[in-house]
């Protein structure tokens, strides 16, 4: 079985959805969660905070540098992701679609690389 990251991304600055609609969403998160327990198909996955909680690390000229914010300049940051285990891309995409329907937003699926040796 191969592994994919299921990212789901989120649009910095729109509108929070109504709390029925969040309480829907959550709720079909858990359900979603548990068809991939099920079906043995989960093997991580998380909600996130706001990218503006995020801070980057990185070395510069031999030094450890921390920089508050998130890494990338961008209106769209990942949310949540899932790690599933999935037979090929095709069925890495059918889980995908039912995630992006649970969680009502765009989801964007990624192979890991195969191990080294």
């Amino acid at each position: 079985m191969n592994q994919y990251l299921l990212s789901v991304h989120m649009v910095e600055g729109a509108p929070a959805p109504a709390p029925a609609v969040m309480e829907k969403m959550y709720a079909d998160v858990a359900a979603y969660n548990q068809v991939l327990h099920e079906a043995k198909a989960w093997v991580f996955g998380g909600g996130l905070h706001p990218a503006t909680s995020a801070t980057v690390v990185r070395v510069k000229d031999g030094e450890v540098l921390y920089t508050d914010g998130p890494f990338s300049e961008a209106k769209e940051h990942i949310g949540g992701f899932w790690i599933i285990k999935a037979a090929d891309l095709d069925a890495a995409l059918k889980w995908a679609a039912q995630a992006t329907v649970a969680c009502a937003a765009p989801v964007e699926v990624r192979p890991f690389q195969d191990p080294a040796g």
